[in-house]
């Protein structure tokens, strides 16, 4: 019998809804923590969240199943790490249930989008929430870290689409305009109570999301490695995402760089609502 303590929104599931089988939705956790270049702990996030997961409210998610998989081993090279995680993603998609990567830091979105778009055979658009672009070409001198991870994808020839960014250096607004990648930055919504944005009709239909928790605002999300000011609320950043995800089809998404503060239950409890209401948007 599984046990439902390690299990994303484990005390909410009843009999036969937290099955690998049959469950649609299919956690990952992935306590990676190898590129952080400010403050540490995203290893610890996973169980963080999962922990937190518990104290929710059952929704209607919960009817279509929810199984939580063993984490990721992250003792391991970081490469090597990438490529475990990208097979587990693509078996999960091979059976045409949905993959939900529980970060960590977030140098992992290549391997979750690399195994989706393998599996599938076609490049599928990417939605990031996030404080920072990551359109570095390498940080700290490794093309995989997760200041990066969006330079790599882009490159590979994923459409991207960010909301909330507040933080990036001038090689990533050449990056950015040089690739057409289409952006909603923090100070703009913030300033101007945007809480809707429309992608072209030329985006892919099929989406992944990636959510970097720093596009939130520290007031309300403190244990990040970056708290960047002038964040996204809790509730412009679902109606951001669900905006966004309109008319389309999202295939796989993750939430990533929660770095647990001792004594600070806001944000693994955040982080986990906020894991349940999007999961609530796909459809």
């Amino acid at each position: 019998m599984t046990n439902k303590n390690i299990q994303f929104l484990g005390s909410e599931l009843n009999e036969g809804e937290n099955e690998i089988e049959t469950a649609k939705f299919q956690i990952i956790p992935c306590p990676m923590e190898k590129t952080v270049s400010y403050g540490p702990g995203t290893a610890d996030g996973p169980k963080a969240i999962i922990e937190a997961s518990q104290e929710l409210e059952r929704s209607n998610i919960c009817r279509a199943g929810i199984f939580t998989h063993e984490a990721i081993n992250c003792s391991v090279d970081h490469v090597d790490c990438l490529e475990e995680l990208k097979e587990r993603v693509s078996s999960i998609v091979r059976k045409n249930k949905f993959p939900f990567t529980l970060g960590g830091e977030h140098s992992l979105t290549w391997a979750t989008v690399s195994g989706i778009s393998d599996v599938l055979g076609k490049k599928v658009g990417i939605v990031q929430v996030d404080a920072h672009a990551d359109l570095r070409e390498h940080y700290q001198g490794n093309a995989h870290s997760h200041a990066s991870v969006m330079n790599l994808l882009v490159e590979s020839g994923h459409p991207l689409a960010s909301i909330g960014v507040r933080a990036m250096c001038e090689q990533e607004r050449e990056f950015r305009k040089e690739m057409g990648v289409l952006f909603w930055d923090g100070e703009e919504l913030i300033r101007s109570n945007i809480s809707s944005v429309e992608l072209p009709d030329d985006f892919p239909e099929l989406v992944y999301l990636s959510f970097d928790l720093d596009g939130l605002d520290p007031s309300i999300m403190p244990a990040v490695g970056t708290p960047v000011p002038g964040g996204l609320n809790y509730y412009q950043s679902i109606d951001l995402v669900n905006s966004a995800l309109s008319g389309r089809t999202c295939v796989g998404m993750d939430i990533v760089e929660l770095a647990p503060i001792e004594k600070d239950r806001v944000s693994p409890f955040t982080a986990a609502s906020l894991g349940q209401r999007l999961l609530e948007l796909i459809r």
